[in-house]
C-alpha cells in the first residue's frame, strides 16, 4: 500500500514532534510543511526532506491526504473550515477555538460535510491512561463511583503565554474535563469550580487564576474532582484515581527511569518528569499512529470536535462557577 501523504501547518515544538512521528510510521509521509513565521523552516524542510508549500497549494493538493494543523488557537477555526472540502482527514491541536459559539459552528460544519477531524486531546493515548480505561470497560471495579484527577505543572508558563492561552480552564484544565468524560462515560450535570492565586501575582494580574479545585457530578450522579496547580517543588505531577464498587483503580506518576536505589541510608527512587513533552511522549506518538491508522481504515477518529465542543464547554462553565461562587448546572 501506498504511503499517506501528510501537511504539517505550524512547526513549533508541537508540530516537530508529530512530524518526526509521521517520518517514522511505515504508513506515512511528510510531504508538505507550512510556517511562515518560522526563522528554521529551511532547516526543517532539509531535515524532514519535504517542500514548503502554501497553504493554498496544500489544500489544492489531491495527493496530500492528511493535514495537521499545530498553528496558535486563533487561527484553528479557519484553517479546518478551508480544508473541510478538499477531502483531506484534518486533525488539529487543542483547543479548537476558546469562543464557544464557533467550536458550535464548527462542529455543524464538520457533520454536514461527514469529514474525518481529530481533536489532539493525546492523554487519552497515554498507555497508563488507556490500560485504565480499558480497566474500566471490562467493569474491573464495578460501578464508577468517584474520579479524582490530579494535574500540577512544574511552574507557571509565560504571562504572554496566560493571557494568549484562555487561562487555567480553558488551556490547562481543558485535558482534565476530555479525560474525565472519557473515563466515566457520561454527560456532566453540575459544575462547582474554585479558583485561587497561590503561586504568581503577576498571573493575578492579568486575570487568571493559578490554582483550581473542580468538583463535577454525572447525570447519575457520579463524583469527579480535578485538581490543578501551576507549581510543583517535585515534578510534573499526573494522576488518575478511580474507586467503584468493587475496589479502586490508580494511574500514579511515572518517574523519569524505573532505577530505585537502596542501601543502609534507606530508598530513593528516581525523580519525576519535568517537561509534558517527555511525560507524555509516547501519548504524542501514539496519538498520530492512530490518526494515521484511521486515515488508512477510513474510519473516523475519536477524540473529535464534538469532544473538543464539550471540554470547552465544561472548561466556561468551570470559569464561570469560580468567578460567581455558584454551583453551575448544565443542560
Amino acid at each position: 500500500m501506498k504511503k499517506i501523504k501528510f501537511a504539517i501547518l505550524g512547526l513549533g515544538r508541537i508540530g516537530r514532534l508529530h512530524a518526526d512521528t509521521i517520518i517514522t510510521n511505515p504508513n506515512s509521509e511528510l510531504v508538505s510543511i507550512n510556517d511562515p513565521k518560522n526563522n528554521e523552516i529551511n532547516n526543517l524542510k532539509k531535515k524532514y526532506l519535504c517542500q514548503v508549500m502554501s497553504i493554498d497549494d496544500i489544500a489544492s493538493d489531491d495527493q496530500i491526504k492528511g493535514l495537521l494543523i499545530c498553528t496558535p488557537t486563533e487561527t484553528h477555526i479557519d484553517l479546518i473550515k478551508k480544508f473541510l472540502h478538499t477531502k483531506k482527514a484534518v486533525f488539529c491541536e487543542k483547543p479548537l477555538d476558546l469562543n464557544l459559539k464557533k467550536v458550535e459552528n464548527i462542529v455543524q460544519l464538520v457533520r454536514d460535510t461527514k469529514s474525518q477531524v481529530m481533536v489532539g486531546f493525546n492523554r487519552r493515548f497515554d498507555p497508563h491512561f488507556a490500560k485504565l480505561k480499558l480497566h474500566l470497560i471490562q467493569k474491573e471495579i464495578g460501578i464508577i463511583e468517584q474520579i479524582i484527577i490530579t494535574s500540577r505543572d512544574p511552574s507557571p508558563p509565560t504571562i504572554e503565554y496566560i493571557t494568549q492561552s484562555g487561562g487555567i480552564f480553558k488551556d490547562m484544565a481543558i485535558h482534565d474535563f476530555d479525560m474525565a468524560v472519557f473515563l466515566v462515560g457520561e454527560k456532566i450535570h453540575s459544575i462547582s469550580a474554585l479558583g485561587s492565586n497561590l503561586v504568581s501575582k503577576k498571573i493575578e494580574q492579568a486575570g487568571d487564576y493559578d490554582t483550581a479545585n473542580i468538583l463535577m457530578k454525572t447525570v447519575s450522579g457520579k463524583q469527579i474532582s480535578i485538581i490543578n496547580s501551576r507549581r510543583t517543588t517535585y515534578g510534573y505531577d499526573q494522576r488518575v484515581e478511580v474507586h467503584g464498587s468493587k475496589g479502586i483503580l490508580k494511574v500514579n506518576n511515572p518517574p523519569l527511569t524505573e532505577i530505585e536505589l537502596a542501601n543502609e541510608s534507606g530508598a530513593t527512587k528516581e525523580r519525576l518528569h519535568t517537561f509534558f513533552m517527555t511525560r507524555y511522549a509516547d501519548a504524542y506518538k501514539n496519538q498520530i499512529d492512530y490518526f494515521i491508522e484511521c486515515i488508512k481504515k477510513k474510519s473516523m477518529p475519536k477524540p473529535d470536535v464534538q469532544d473538543g465542543h464539550y471540554a470547552l464547554y465544561l472548561a466556561e462553565n468551570a470559569l464561570k462557577s469560580a468567578r460567581t461562587g455558584r454551583t453551575i448546572y448544565l443542560s
